[in-house]
């Protein structure tokens, strides 16, 4: 049995508003969205290089426990999504156990994530399809090529989200499954070709491994989940949402967390020490391993395959957040209707997808590497992502007691969560980081700070508004969608 609550009153001459496609994402579908939010091959680029500095052998371990965080995240996430469907994701699930000022404070964190994610994954996609270009011969590159790539990327992705929710999810599907399967390829090869010696029973036994290091891998483990509950944004477009969603969350997580476990367990085997110190260990195993000079530009290819990905999912979440909040009178109204013809939030979306770009282009302009985008730009957006995650896991056991759910795996799941959350944050802020990172945690401060005075201004000035939000679910969505 599951509850629905009344949207807020419509006024009489309000526009009507065609409202969110009604039940066409599948299951796939739904965990397409997840998977190309979490950018499973960009992590692997990078990731498990970054884990092993510090954690050596132990960097598996490091994924398993990033993984069982995540999985603890998903669970409290879950229980919510069996009960409530909404366009408004974590945002709507908060306010069922934290009420409007939590739910307030999880969507603005929400939205801050996952639009630092589509914004700094920008900057990996220029990254890779310009090194793309040059692989196969186009001589393109400098900055004016660089800002080209982001204008013609960003407005490419920007017209997927606007077009329609399906086209984005079966656009990032492909890309995401030709981006692992490349990957996959390359891996199992790898060890196809190591023999014998692909055994590496070092990683198993854990003996010399430094905890300490496993720990502080654990933090970057749990950086390369984020955006992985995006499917509870589709509640009105998913088919059966109240099983799909859930099954969607959970399986891509369990899923996301073998690749990188196996991932992590060959790049170790086959490179050993060197991974320490490659620039980029996918490369380094294709050239040891002997793969044909045409791999290199389709490995490239697959890694930008996936950046992008990741620049049109999390999009499609800020779009239906902020529709949500137009519904409730939070932002304007013209943001809480859809596109007669096409049925997605397009007015949040040529908001958010230009200002993405916008970013891009000034930082490349400034001669900022686009690569270096990606980490000043996610580490602002993974801020949000883990107040948000905090948050849901804190709601779900408000809501689970006051409701009289049995509670006792959410009261441990959210134990998990929130001690994690806690620990990567001041991870990412101690010791101070050097330059500009040290600067990120203050531009995420004054932007929670300037939301706070939106929410104080709302309560003072139109205090029936803070009575709607988090109110809006599926069932009370109008439109022709």
């Amino acid at each position: 049995m599951t509850t629905t609550t009344q949207a807020p009153a419509a006024r009489a001459d309000a526009p009507k508003d065609a409202g969110l496609r009604r039940g066409v994402m599948s299951g796939p579908e739904l965990a397409a969205q997840a998977i190309a939010n979490i950018a499973p091959s960009a992590v692997i680029a990078f990731t498990a290089a970054g884990i092993f500095i510090g954690a050596g052998n132990g960097t598996m371990l490091s994924f398993v426990l990033a993984t069982i965080v995540i999985l603890a995240v998903g669970y409290c996430v879950a229980v919510f999504a069996k009960k409530h469907a909404s366009a408004g994701s974590l945002y709507t699930y908060v306010a069922k156990g934290l009420g409007p000022f939590g739910a307030y404070l999880a969507g603005v964190a929400l939205l801050i994530g996952c639009w630092g994610i589509a914004a700094g994954s920008l900057g990996g996609s220029v990254s890779y399809f310009n090194q793309f270009l040059l692989l196969i011969g186009v001589p393109f590159e400098g900055v004016f090529a660089q800002i080209t790539l982001a204008i013609v990327l960003g407005g490419l992705a920007t017209l997927f989200t606007i077009r329609g929710i399906r086209l984005s999810a079966r656009v990032s599907l492909v890309l995401e499954l030709v981006s692992v399967a490349i990957i996959l390829v390359l891996l199992v090869l790898a060890l196809v070709w190591a023999g014998p010696n692909a055994w590496d029973p070092a990683q198993f036994s854990l003996e010399g491994v430094p905890f300490q290091g496993v720990a502080a891998g654990m933090v970057l483990g749990i950086l390369g989940f984020v955006g992985f509950s995006s499917a509870d944004a589709l509640g009105r477009e998913a088919k059966n949402p109240y099983k799909a969603i859930p099954r969607a969350i959970m399986w891509s997580a369990l899923g996301v967390g073998v690749l990188y476990v196996f991932s992590a367990y060959t790049q170790i085997a086959i490179l050993g020490d060197d991974l320490a110190t490659v620039a980029s260990p996918l490369e380094a195993i294709s050239a040891q391993i002997g793969m044909p000079a045409w791999f290199g530009p389709v490995l490239t290819f697959g890694v930008g395959a996936s950046f992008f990905a990741v620049v049109v999912a999390p999009l499609n979440v800020v779009g239906r957040i902020i529709y949500v909040m137009g519904k409730e009178g939070v932002v304007a109204e013209r943001f809480g209707r859809t596109h007669e013809r096409h049925l997605t939030p397009h007015r949040v979306l040529l908001v958010a997808g230009p200002a993405a770009i916008v970013l891009d282009v000034v930082l490349l302009a400034i001669g900022v590497h686009p690569m270096d985008i990606v980490v000043w730009v996610d580490t602002y957006g993974t801020y949000g992502y883990m107040v948000a995650y905090a948050l849901v896991a804190i709601a779900c056991v408000v809501y689970t007691r006051r409701e009289k759910m049995r509670n006792g795996l959410v009261w441990v799941c959210a134990t998990v969560a929130v001690v994690a959350m806690v620990y990567v944050f001041f991870a990412n802020v101690w010791p101070v980081p050097a330059w500009p990172l040290n600067v990120i945690p203050y531009l995420f401060l004054i932007t929670m700070i300037a939301a706070l005075a939106w929410y104080l201004h709302l309560a003072k000035r139109r205090p029936e508004v803070i009575a709607n939000i988090g109110n809006t679910e599926t069932d009370a969505l109008e439109g022709v969608g």
